[in-house]
């Protein structure tokens, strides 16, 4: 009888907790128990469906938002919306029910705090944007919702010169942010489209070309301030270059791309400018010969401050872009940029560059006379993208499409992937282009399709990452998973990684409104095509 008192105590105390958590937080309910079963892992057959703001609880986070934004915060136009919705770049675009509903514009770490106080208790999916330049559907809602937009937070706070690091916003952009470093001779390392804003950058854990010097994002980030999906605000760390400390959340949130909070500031490090750096342009008759080069570069101890390369369909772009004054030779090429302290130390690198070009077959070994001359060599680098497109919208089609891939292997594989891949276009009767970040094996295959075309270029893309794949790399060295790469992350990982991946997803964000369907499936009911 005693026992039976104390168990009918318990469920009449529970129950009264039920009510008052229910009475205070009306939107949220419990965590079923099947999302946090008793094994280190979450497989997605094993949980429920996750249940979203119905039509009413929507409104009524909205007005909330009202109550703590200002009218231009808050924006549902057709232009805003559409504005969030897609980019030219993607293929994966969203569906015609999977637009967002509305977009805010936080300015500060706590108002987005306060924003996600609100939807995380109406459930309301959030779907973090910062420059809209990303390529494989990041920001591309699939749940109708609220896009974050962090572009307004724009603020450089802090910039710590003896330390060589600066405090930032999430919505700089870096080309600006090097703009204002460059007359104390000082810059951020990652560089990737110009319009990358630091917090997408964080997110995808961007690149670019100077990565081969200087690392990715995840090189160059020291900590964050991120704001989690219940609104709780957190810093990764402090602010040395070393710690020991607990768990490194500063990596665990870079290249999360929003699934598991939204990154409001980020410390980065800065890097002194080259006092004197030179451009190197070599060309050689094969792939083979262009990849060993680079290999023995490294192998000698040259660290060059980018190694680019282009195949002979790149150069053949660039020729018929007609934007350089230089005619090329249509083989494959390593573009280098080689920096010192002095231009001693630069001539002495390159002299080693210089000999084991040579040995690898280069038939046209350039360097730059002068800085203007420097600038003009690696132009057509830089420029790459546009000599791309202006080729494709002349001689295939004024309607061409882009699908640019993102695939990174071993440095010793590169020439025979890229040799395979070359022998899969050729095949297939499509167009495409070749653009790797050789110094490490990153590579971006572009595809030129029609819209016809659609279904014959993805079976194209997917034999390729397949490849990339069996030849121990991966299937997106710097662009992100997004929603167009789920399937190629088991592929590549493995079930029960991504299924540890899902199980961390959970924990911090329990009612799945961060960015959802991205990264991975959160969702057993998810037919989705990617």
């Amino acid at each position: 009888m005693f026992k039976r008192v104390i168990i009918g105590t318990g469920f009449l105390t529970t129950g009264l907790l039920c009510y008052q958590y229910g009475r205070t937080r009306p939107h949220s309910s419990f965590i079923p128990p099947d999302m946090f079963p008793s094994g280190s892992t979450t497989s997605l057959p094993k949980i429920s469906p996750p249940v979203y703001a119905n039509d009413s609880q929507f409104h009524q986070a909205i007005n909330k938002l009202k109550d703590i934004l200002k009218e231009d915060q808050i924006k549902d136009s057709k232009v805003e919306i559409e504005y969030h919705t897609r980019n030219e770049f993607t293929p994966h675009e969203p569906g015609a029910n999977d637009k967002p509903r509305v977009v805010v514009y936080p300015h500060s770490t706590e108002e987005v705090s306060q924003i996600m106080k609100i939807l995380n208790d109406y459930k309301v999916p959030v779907v973090p944007f910062s420059g809209g330049t990303s390529l494989e559907g990041h920001f591309f809602s699939t749940r109708q919702g609220v896009v974050l937009d962090t572009s307004k937070m724009n603020k450089i706070l802090a910039v710590n010169y003896d330390d060589l690091d600066v405090v930032v916003q999430a919505g700089v952009n870096w080309v600006k942010l090097n703009e204002s470093l460059k007359p104390d001779n000082l810059m951020i390392g990652s560089d990737c489209g110009p319009d990358g804003l630091i917090s997408g950058m964080i997110n995808t854990n961007a690149s670019g070309i100077n990565a081969s010097k200087y690392g990715a994002m995840i090189s160059n980030v020291i900590n964050l301030t991120v704001v989690l999906p219940d609104g709780t605000i957190i810093k990764t760390k402090q602010r040395p270059r070393k710690t020991s400390s607990g768990y490194s959340l500063t990596h665990l949130f870079i290249g999360s791309e929003g699934t598991l909070g939204i990154v409001t500031e980020a410390t980065l490090k800065l890097h002194p400018i080259p006092k004197f750096e030179t451009v190197i342009v070599g060309q050689f008759p094969s792939l083979l010969d262009s990849t060993n080069t680079v290999s023995q570069i490294y192998r000698n101890g040259i660290h060059p401050n980018a190694i680019e390369l282009l195949d002979a369909d790149m150069m053949h772009c660039i020729n018929y872009s007609g934007y350089f004054s230089k005619e090329w030779d249509e083989v494959p090429t390593l573009y280098f940029k080689i920096g010192g302290l002095t231009p001693t130390m630069v001539e002495e690198q390159v002299k080693v560059l210089k000999d084991i070009s040579l040995k690898n077959n280069c038939t046209n070994f350039i360097k730059a006379k002068d800085k203007e001359e420097a600038e003009e060599l690696f132009s057509a680098r830089k420029n790459a993208f546009y000599a791309i497109l202006n080729y494709g919208k002349n001689e295939i089609n004024e309607d061409v499409r882009l699908w640019v891939t993102d695939i990174a292997v071993p440095l010793s594989k590169l020439s025979p992937v890229l040799n395979e891949i070359n022998t899969m276009i050729r095949k297939s009767g499509l167009q495409s282009i070749i653009l790797a970040h050789a110094g490490d094996a990153n590579f971006h295959c572009d595809v030129f399709y029609r819209e016809s075309e659609k279904e014959k270029c993805e079976a194209l893309i997917n034999e390729m990452m397949d490849l990339g794949l069996a030849n121990e790399g991966t299937s997106s060295g710097e662009h992100g998973i997004g929603n167009g790469k789920r399937n190629f992350l088991v592929k590549e990982l493995g079930q029960d990684t991504v299924d540890f991946m899902r199980r961390i997803k959970l924990a911090v964000d329990p009612n799945r409104i961060m960015n959802p369907d991205k990264i991975f499936k959160i969702d057993p009911e998810d037919d989705g095509p990617y």
